[in-house]
């Protein structure tokens, strides 16, 4: 049954790719046309894109506030000081102008909080030396954005006007700005970065420009094709915008590294004395096989993170999985069609001295030599690569998973607003990163409780600090308290908690609804809450994504190769090579090592999202190397005369088989994925780096050192099964790549 399973599978991809090769005029228009409807999809769908809920009650109190369909509360800080040897007196003058600056722009900003108010002194710095102004940009809609260009325009003009005064504004708007600023830059960078870098490399992979091209093509209407699918499912799947990079690289990695294994297989077969049409036809039953299979499994494993429950994952599981899918559909159509249209002049355009040489496709000596050292030897080499491994994972142990606010997030010197921030943050704490508590209702006696904060925040050692402000936003009330802290170190979340726990309930929590039933709903949200929410969320269903993409990975394998033993060695070793990555990411980033050389400020963390991100991805990529070398291998194992030498003939010929296209496309790999320590993000720079790592320890250490010696250790029992399964003999799809 399972032999007869495996054969359709490979009939379906083999027959597929021969009617591509053979109808290609056909295979190349039906791409093409699916890749214009995809682009071309989001203006027949017109409408508002679906917004991403945080989970918990940050997420609850986002709802309570949408709910009001009267916008929201976006508040601006601006801090006040004297600049070296200035006048004290500079400082309150520009105070004094700016608030009556702000006031005098008719309709622009409201609530304006500063030192000349009442209890002015909670606008003013522990150490009498800054004064901070706030103040709320009225709205709505296309209002809101003048009301905020005019109000920038009074601040802007206040500060030329006192120059003996230093400046800094930083707020909801202008450090989101800066945030989706760094974002679009990114992106451009990405784009610019990883497109030159890719055909770079691919030409040295292929030594010609036509077969470098075909690769580059697919892929990059493959991620064109998700974008535009992704503009129209945007209507009902939130997609956040600082996941674009992600879905980008990861659809220019795999689109590449799919059409990579085919193209080499095809060489392979064209320089063994076959057609094309018969290099084709044994590239799609094996390479094309290995293909389908990877590409199921990054997918499905991905599917994973929808077991968080959170929404923002929603979007990137979507953008992943269609990139993805449509990688493999390219690579299964597409790309048998470009090939068999162009026959022998796939090699046009030879680099010179590296064309011939690519042409041929043969062994690695290299890795023929380390293979044949790893089987004579596999328990000494495969015991100190493991304990390699294992002692780069050991940092990992110590891993603290912390978001960066918005200031740290970038580096020093991007943005103006950043930097104010960081500025305001250590005179005024928490002012930039307050907690948002929305009451469900307003009036009397709800602003007589939350005027009772302030008492709150004088006991409260630090937790809760001025100046706590209050606005209406439709029929409910939002209170900015702001949290000791640098908003999200275990000291703001102490303050978090100190704020929900003890704080509201006695205040604003302990007032009774109209009727005297009910009290009124009270949630805290904001930028310490959200990520507070987020990481519990996630760590609590952590378990239930691990266990699921790791009986996803052990059934896949056990289905493809029959075999127990083989799927629980690659589960080993892949949570080898992801724990190593994570203590590289631990050691690096946490620890504060090469801040200067990857342009990043360490914040004692790493982010809350990024290690289940990165087992998930990882452990669908690598089976892009696994299955594939695997394959080869098994190949070889199929024909061998049996016995321990034959098991290591097949070992040795299957690792230097497939090293040449397994090395090109972990260089493709870990240079798409290097782009990411470029961009200004913190967060893209903590993914780069850690995917990058991983997929080269991978690649090397784990597929040319530590797999071929637990092969060899296990012998012929790594390709059978227990009882009756394991005298199924050495037949099976890979035993027939001819």
């Amino acid at each position: 049954m399972l032999r007869r399973i495996k054969s359709e599978r490979a009939g379906l991809v083999e027959s597929v790719a021969g009617w591509s090769a053979r109808n290609r005029t056909a295979a190349i228009a039906a791409w093409l046309l699916l890749v214009v409807m995809a682009v071309m999809s989001s203006s027949l769908f017109p409408g508002e894109e679906a917004r991403a809920t945080d989970p918990g009650e940050a997420g609850r109190g986002q709802r309570m506030v949408s709910a009001q369909n009267a916008g929201d509360s976006i508040r601006e800080n601006v801090m006040i000081r004297a600049g070296a040897g200035a006048d004290p007196s500079t400082r309150r003058a520009a105070t004094k102008d700016l608030v009556a600056a702000l006031r005098a722009v008719p309709g622009a900003v409201q609530d304006v909080g500063s030192p000349l108010g009442a209890h002015g002194g909670r606008w003013v710095s522990e150490d009498c030396t800054a004064d901070l102004v706030t103040f709320e940009i009225a709205g709505p809609g296309a209002e809101f954005d003048a009301n905020r260009e005019a109000a920038g325009a009074v601040v802007a003009k206040v500060a030329r006007q006192h120059p003996g005064a230093r400046v800094d504004q930083a707020g909801d708007s202008s450090l989101a700005s800066a945030v989706d600023d760094g974002i679009k830059s990114d992106m451009k960078r990405a784009e610019t970065t990883s497109l030159p870098l890719t055909v770079v490399i691919l030409l040295a992979v292929f030594g010609s420009l036509v077969a470098a091209g075909i690769p580059l093509l697919l892929s990059a209407t493959a991620v064109a094709a998700t974008f535009g699918l992704l503009d129209t499912l945007g209507r009902w799947v939130p997609f956040n915008s600082a996941a674009s990079a992600i879905v980008l690289l990861i659809g220019m990695a795999v689109g590449i590294d799919y059409s990579l294994f085919h193209l080499r297989r095809i060489r392979e077969e064209r320089a063994a004395g076959h057609s094309v049409q018969e290099a084709l036809r044994i590239a799609s039953r094996t390479s094309g096989h290995a293909v389908l299979v990877s590409g199921l499994t990054v997918m499905v494993c991905m599917t994973g993170l929808l077991f968080t429950g959170v929404d923002v994952f929603k979007g990137l599981t979507l953008g992943t999985v269609l990139v993805v899918g449509l990688a493999v559909l390219g690579s299964m159509t597409a790309l048998p069609a470009l090939v068999a249209a162009l026959g022998d002049r796939v090699d046009l355009g030879r680099i010179p001295w590296l064309g011939r040489r690519r042409t041929a496709a043969g062994r690695s000596r290299l890795w023929t030599a380390v293979a044949g050292h790893v089987v004579r030897r596999p328990l000494l080499t495969g015991g100190a690569a493991a304990v390699l491994l294992a002692a780069m994972a050991l940092p990992a142990l110590g891993m603290h998973l912390q978001d960066a606010t918005q200031i740290q997030s970038l580096p020093r010197g991007v943005s103006a607003a950043a930097d104010a921030g960081a500025r305001m943050q250590q005179v005024f704490p928490g002012v930039t990163t307050p907690a948002r508590v929305v009451v469900s209702a307003d009036g009397p006696e709800i602003r007589a409780a939350a005027d009772r904060l302030h008492e709150q925040a004088a006991r409260s050692d630090g937790a809760l600090r001025e100046p706590i402000t209050m606005v209406p936003v439709g029929e409910a009330l939002v209170i900015r308290v702001p949290l000791g802290g640098a908003g999200t170190d275990p000291e703001s979340e102490q303050a978090l908690e100190f704020l929900r726990e003890k704080a509201l309930p006695a205040t604003v929590g302990a007032v009774r609804g109209a009727e005297g039933a009910e009290r009124v709903e009270v949630a805290v949200a904001g930028r310490t809450a959200m990520p507070y929410d987020f990481t519990r969320q996630v760590n609590a269903r952590t378990p239930l994504v691990f266990a699921f993409v790791l009986v996803l990975a052990f059934v896949l394998l056990a289905v493809a190769f029959r075999s127990l033993a083989l799927p629980l060695v690659s589960i080993a070793l892949n949570l080898l090579s992801i724990g190593a990555a994570y203590g590289v990411l631990v050691a690096v980033f946490q620890g504060g090592r090469l801040e200067s050389l990857l342009d990043f400020n360490a914040y004692g963390g790493v982010v809350s999202w990024l290690p289940l991100f990165m087992f998930i991805i990882l452990f669908g990529l690598s089976m892009d190397y696994h299955i594939f070398i695997l394959s080869r291998i098994r190949e070889r194992w199929t024909r061998s005369p049996g016995g321990r030498d034959g098991s290591r003939e097949a070992i040795v010929g299957g690792i230097a088989a497939s090293a040449g296209v397994v090395t090109s496309a972990a260089v493709i790999m870990v240079g798409v994925f290097s782009v990411f320590t470029t961009l200004s993000s913190i967060e893209y720079k903590m993914l780069g780096t850690g995917m990058a790592v991983a997929i080269l320890i991978d690649a090397t250490v784990v597929r040319g050192v530590l797999l071929p010696a637990s092969l060899a250790l296990l012998g012929d029992r790594a390709w059978t099964m227990p009882g009756r399964w394991g005298r199924s003999g050495r037949a099976g799809e890979f035993a027939r790549p001819s």
